[in-house]
C-alpha cells in the first residue's frame, strides 16, 4: 500500500495501519479506508478453508499491492494547524484548496506546511471525528460576541503536554488551554458523538448516543485490529491439499469433474487419480458441515502439536518432531512439563474481521465493519516460519491454582478485570490464573530464545492453547522479513538445550531491576490488567504478544517477598532446588 509520499507493507495492514487506523505521512495523516474501495482484483487468494469458513466468507486474499490505489486513503483530521500564523482550520480555509498542503497565510502565498491537528475524538462503538475545538473554548460563553470566528492555537513553550497549548478565537471570548481535555468525561456538555465512520464515508455515519472520548492523534488505543489466525495442519497443510486448492474454482463443482479432468491432473502432478479425488470429496464433504468456533481451531492445533508429523519429502506445511515425549526429559526441568516438539516447518495465516477504539476487547457491539456491504473475502496475509512446542500437566495446573496464593493473585486481576468492563458497560471476563501463568512464562521463553536462538524478540510470537482440558505454548518465527525461517529457534527444542532455556530464563527473570517494586506490584499496566511485570523484566515487543502485554503476573512463577509466599510461585521450588 502507499500513498503518494508514503508506503507500508501488507502486514501492516493487518497489525499497526488497517482499515480505520491512521496512516502518519510526514506532516501529513491519513485513514485506510475500507474492502469497498479497495483494488480486489490485484487481491491475490490465500487458501485456508478452516480460517475462511470461522471467519463466515468465502475466501482470503492478500492485500494488494504494487499499484496505484490499491489501498486508497483519506485525510484524516481535516483540521490542521499552520505552524506559521497557528491558526486552526481545514485545508480549504487555510490554504484555499482541499488538498492544500501549505498555508496561505502570507499575503495568499504559499506559506508553512500544515500539519494535522494533534487531537481526535472517539467512542467506543468505534466512531472517530474531530476534536470540537470550537466547542471547546466557547462552551460557556453560549452565542459568544463578534460575527467572525478566527481560531488559534498558541503554545507557552514551556512543556509539550496539553496544559501549555491555549486556543484563541478573534471573537474575544477568553483563552482556553487543552488541560483536561483528555479526561474521561472531558467532552460531557461540549459534544456528543456523531457516529461518523470515516473509512466508509462521510454519508455512512450512525446514531450513535455515547460521549466520546479525547485522544492523541498517534495513541495506540485508537485503532485495535480483531485479527483471527491459524497454523495450517494436515490434512490442510498437506502437498495434495495445496495441489487441489490451486484447482479448487473447477473441482469444486461435481457436474464439472470428469475422469479425463482428474487424469490429466494426475498425469501432471506425482498423485493419483484416487488421491485427488479422496480429497475433493474430504473437501466438498468439510464445506458442508458446521464452521468451527476459534476455540475449536486452537484445540485441532494442539492435537496436531501433540501427534506430530514427521519430515517428509511431500512439501507438507507441518512438520512437527517429537523430541519428548509424556515428561521423558533427559536433563533437570520442571516436572509439571510433558512433552517437547521440534517444529521445524508451519505456516500461519491471520485475517482481520474488524477492529476496535479505546478497548482491545472484541465483542458485537464495539467491533466494527470493514466494508459499507459484507463481502465475501477479508484481507488476509500468511507466512512460514519455525519454533518449539511446550505440552504442561493440566492436572498439576489445576491443583496449583487453587492454592491461596494462586487465588489471592486471580482475585485482583478479576478486580481490575470487573472495574474495565463497568467503565465500557458491559460483562467482564472471567480471568484464567492457569493462562496467566503460561502466558507469562511463554514471555519468559521469548526473551531467553530471543538470546540463544538469534532472533530479535520482535520476530517470535507466542500462541497459548489454554482450556480446560490442555496446556501448551508454541513459540515460533513466523515472519515475512529478513528475520524468518532459519532454524535457530526450532534447534532449541534439543531436550539438553532446552532444558538450560529454562533454567537460565527462570533464573535471570525471577529478579528484576526494578524490584521490589515490580514484584510488590498490585496493579500495573493497560486497564491494571498486569500485576508484577514491567518493560525491565516480562514485557514483550507488541508484535509477540497475542494478549497485547495484558494478563501477566511474574510473582506467579517465582512467589512473592510477603512472608508465607516466597515459596508459592509455579517454578519457586524447581529454583529452590538449583
Amino acid at each position: 500500500m502507499s500513498t503518494a509520499d508514503a508506503k507500508a507493507r501488507r502486514s501492516q495492514l493487518l497489525s499497526t495501519y488497517g482499515i480505520g487506523g491512521l496512516f502518519p505521512s510526514e506532516t501529513s495523516s491519513f485513514m485506510i479506508v475500507g474492502l469497498d474501495y479497495w483494488n480486489e482484483e490485484r487481491a491475490p487468494e490465500i487458501v485456508e478453508p478452516r480460517l475462511a469458513r470461522t471467519l463466515g466468507v468465502r475466501e482470503l486474499k492478500s492485500p494488494p499491492a504494487g499499484g496505484k490505489r490499491d489501498v486508497p486513503v483519506v485525510r484524516f483530521p481535516y483540521t490542521q494547524i499552520c505552524p506559521g500564523c497557528r491558526r486552526i482550520g481545514s485545508t480549504s480555509e487555510l490554504g484555499g484548496d482541499w488538498n492544500a498542503a501549505h498555508c496561505r497565510c502570507k499575503d495568499g502565498r504559499s506559506g508553512a506546511a500544515l500539519s494535522p491537528f494533534r487531537l481526535i475524538t472517539a467512542c467506543t462503538r468505534g466512531h472517530i471525528d474531530e476534536f470540537p475545538f470550537f466547542q471547546w473554548l466557547h462552551r460557556d460563553h453560549g452565542g459568544a460576541s463578534g460575527t467572525k470566528h478566527e481560531m488559534k492555537m498558541k503554545s507557552l513553550g514551556r512543556t509539550s503536554s496539553l496544559e501549555d497549548l491555549v486556543l484563541e478565537c478573534s471573537c474575544g471570548v477568553p483563552a482556553r488551554s487543552l488541560d483536561g481535555a483528555s479526561k474521561a468525561t472531558a467532552m460531557k456538555g461540549v459534544s456528543r458523538c456523531r457516529g461518523l465512520r470515516p473509512w466508509l464515508g462521510l454519508e455512512h455515519s450512525e446514531p450513535c448516543s455515547e460521549t466520546p472520548r479525547v485522544l492523541q492523534r498517534g495513541a495506540s488505543n485508537v485503532w485495535f485490529p480483531a485479527v483471527m489466525s491459524t497454523i495450517s495442519i494436515p490434512p490442510y497443510s498437506e502437498a495434495v491439499a495445496k495441489f487441489v486448492n490451486k484447482y479448487w474454482a473447477v473441482l469444486e463443482d461435481p457436474a464439472a469433474v470428469t475422469d479425463a479432468l482428474l487424469e490429466g491432473l494426475a498425469k501432471q502432478s506425482r498423485f493419483t487419480k484416487e488421491q485427488i479425488v479422496a480429497e475433493v470429496e474430504r473437501r466438498r464433504g468439510e464445506s458442508q458441515g458446521e464452521a468451527k468456533t476459534e476455540e475449536q481451531l486452537r484445540e485441532q492445533e494442539f492435537r496436531a502439536l501433540m501427534e506430530g508429523r514427521a519430515a517428509s519429502k511431500d512439501e507438507s506445511d507441518f512438520v512437527c518432531e517429537k523430541t519428548v515425549v509424556n515428561g521423558d526429559f533427559p536433563a533437570d526441568v520442571p516436572e509439571i512439563f510433558t512433552d517437547l516438539r521440534k517444529v521445524t516447518r508451519l505456516r500461519e495465516v491471520r485475517a482481520i474481521h474488524g477492529f476496535t477504539r479505546l478497548t482491545g476487547e472484541v465483542t458485537p457491539d464495539n467491533k466494527c465493519r470493514l466494508s459499507i456491504e459484507e463481502k465475501h473475502w477479508l484481507p488476509a496475509i500468511e507466512v512460514i516460519g519455525e519454533g518449539i512446542f511446550l505440552a504442561l500437566d493440566r492436572d498439576a495446573l489445576d491443583q496449583w491454582a487453587t492454592t491461596p496464593f494462586a487465588q489471592k493473585r486471580r482475585r485482583r486481576l478479576q478486580d481490575a478485570a470487573n472495574k474495565q468492563a463497568e467503565a465500557f458497560d458491559r460483562q467482564p471476563a472471567t480471568v484464567d490464573i492457569v493462562k496467566v501463568a503460561l502466558h507469562t512464562f511463554a514471555h519468559v521463553l521469548i526473551d531467553q530464545l530471543s538470546l540463544d536462538a538469534g532472533y530479535p524478540a520482535s520476530s517470535l510470537r507466542e500462541r497459548l492453547y489454554v482450556d480446560d482440558q490442555m496446556a501448551g505454548l508454541l513459540i515460533y518465527t513466523a515472519s515475512s522479513d529478513s528475520a524468518g525461517s532459519l532454524g535457530g529457534v526450532a534447534s532449541q527444542a534439543d531436550p539438553e538445550q532446552f532444558a538450560l532455556a529454562v533454567e537460565e530464563g527462570l533464573t535471570r527473570l525471577s529478579w528484576c531491576s526494578a524490584d521490589p517494586v515490580c514484584i510488590e506490584s498490585t496493579a500495573s499496566g493497560t486497564d491494571a490488567m498486569n500485576l508484577a511485570a514491567c518493560h525491565a523484566c516480562v514485557l514483550a515487543p507488541e508484535t509477540s504478544c497475542e494478549l497485547n502485554n495484558t494478563l501477566l503476573d511474574r510473582a506467579l512463577l517465582f512467589g512473592t517477598h510477603e512472608p508465607g509466599e516466597e515459596d508459592a510461585g509455579l517454578f519457586s521450588d524447581y529454583l529452590a532446588n538449583k
